[in-house]
């Protein structure tokens, strides 16, 4: 077995990727709104589909070649047909010039782009490699393009740009999308949208585009929604050497639906409610674990953050399908004391509460607080547990030919000690696999912790 460690991924290919058809408003500048222009200090969001490639026998290396080169032409046209309703997604970051130098605003040039990027890679690793190892392989960060790029850093970089790696008896199809310009919720919509384009293309005759149930939404608009201020302050301290972060564990753990409803039960039971979900209930379990594996002493702070969409908070609210960066920071925080000596229905129930105040005045107000004294700072601190992304999204819908996915893999994106993505489990009916990522002290901690590792199961 090739050890995930030392495999190289070749690129064999690169291009763009434009839209099949412009559309009038592509000539048209993009805007952004305060809170895209927020995420501008985030990386891009990274999330792929591992895939078996169908049987074949492995000494008819023109079939395998067929089937490769196939299947990358079939994303192409897929991916030009997707970019039409998607189309802002196909261009480039520029900065628009204010009256006031103190300034600026962001918007998506669509005009002067070459499109969204097209990869075709190379790995000796097999399928097995990747879900077959105890930690997620870091081998896996270059399945994806933009590796370490902050979604403000370049403006010369793709907005979107798909990486396609081919494995001895697999494929990882990987995305990478500028995170000022979409949130989860509209990656996967685009994820979804290319599925569906290319599963239907043998149905639609070559000159017709197909129409999506579900297009995405964009903001209307002719101006700049908003401008920043912009000080010395704001800037980054150039004089104050980077350094590398730490090198993280990642494991993903699968929690059953028995599990969760039993979760979920407990919280309510001890809470004498009925109103926690089994998210609520699995954050506030998943809060208590990490911390417990942090040894930390009790007078300090520890918090809870979930990233809770907003589309659905808004007054008047807005479709699923808006697309664009509409999430916020649900947050809770607490002695660690307070934490572990309480049951975990608890720590539940504060996020429970934490969530039912996140209303449209309350986003309102925190965008406001940001806007008087804005920050570039990261939204990673110390004694913090994330619980990101969502196992609502359709990530297993997703399919080009080669049948369900194996698993779902994120690259090196917006990680750090304390970042906890949850995804659907494969079977469906409520699992969900979380991918946690911590130090590698507190990773050791955690797997040792026998309440912790007793709602494991393996997937």
């Amino acid at each position: 077995m090739v050890s995930p460690s030392s495999s190289e991924v070749k690129i064999i290919s690169e291009c763009f990727v434009k839209p099949k058809t412009l559309p009038e408003k592509w000539r048209e500048p993009y805007h952004f709104t305060l809170m895209d222009h927020i995420l501008l200090s985030l990386h891009y969001i990274q999330k792929g589909l591992l895939f078996l490639k169908p049987s074949t026998p492995s000494d008819d290396v023109i079939k395998r070649r067929v089937f490769m080169e196939t299947l990358l032409q079939k994303l192409k046209d897929s991916l030009a047909t997707t970019l039409v309703p998607f189309y802002p997604l196909a261009g480039r970051l520029s900065t628009w010039k204010t009256d006031d130098a103190s300034s600026y605003s962001v918007f998506v040039d669509c005009n002067n782009s070459p499109g969204a990027g097209f990869i075709h890679a190379k790995s000796d690793l097999s399928v097995g490699d990747i879900v077959g190892s105890k930690y997620v392989p870091l081998v896996v960060q270059s399945f994806f393009d933009h590796h370490k790029a902050l979604s403000g850093e370049d403006y010369t970089m793709s907005l979107l740009s798909i990486k396609v790696t081919e494995l001895t008896d697999g494929v990882f199809i990987g995305l990478s999308m500028n995170h000022a310009l979409g949130d989860g919720s509209s990656f996967w919509q685009f994820f979804n949208s290319l599925s569906d384009i290319f599963n239907s293309q043998e149905e639609t005759p070559t000159n017709k585009l197909l129409c999506l149930k579900n297009p995405p939404i964009f903001r209307e608009g002719c101006g700049p929604v908003c401008s920043l201020p912009f000080t010395q302050q704001s800037q980054p301290d150039e004089s104050i050497p980077q350094t590398e972060p730490p090198v993280l564990k990642e494991r993903m753990f699968h929690f059953s639906s028995e599990t969760l409803r039993s979760l979920k039960a407990k919280a309510n039971h001890e809470c004498r409610t009925a109103t926690i979900s089994s998210f609520q209930s699995l954050s506030a379990f998943v809060w208590r674990s990490i911390t417990r594996a942090r040894r930390l002493p009790n007078d300090q702070e520890t918090t809870c953050r979930l990233a809770a969409g907003n589309r659905s908070r808004m007054d008047p609210p807005l479709p699923k399908n808006y697309f664009g960066v509409y999430i916020s920071l649900v947050q809770t925080t607490a002695k660690v004391g307070n934490l572990l000596e309480n049951e975990l229905g608890w720590a539940a129930s504060e996020l429970h509460q934490a969530v039912v105040e996140h209303t449209d005045k309350k986003i309102s107000s925190d965008m406001d607080r940001w806007l008087k004294s804005p920050s570039s700072k990261r939204f990673s601190d110390t004694n913090v547990v994330h619980m990101g992304s969502s196992p609502w999204f359709n990530k297993y819908g997703s399919e080009f030919g080669m049948g369900k996915a194996v698993a779902v893999r994120s690259g090196y994106g917006n990680k750090y000690d304390g970042k906890v993505s949850a995804y659907p489990g494969r079977e469906g009916g409520g699992s969900i696999d979380l991918e946690v990522c911590l130090l590698p002290e507190f990773m050791e901690a955690l797997e040792s912790d026998q309440e912790f590792m007793s709602l494991v199961s393996s997937s």
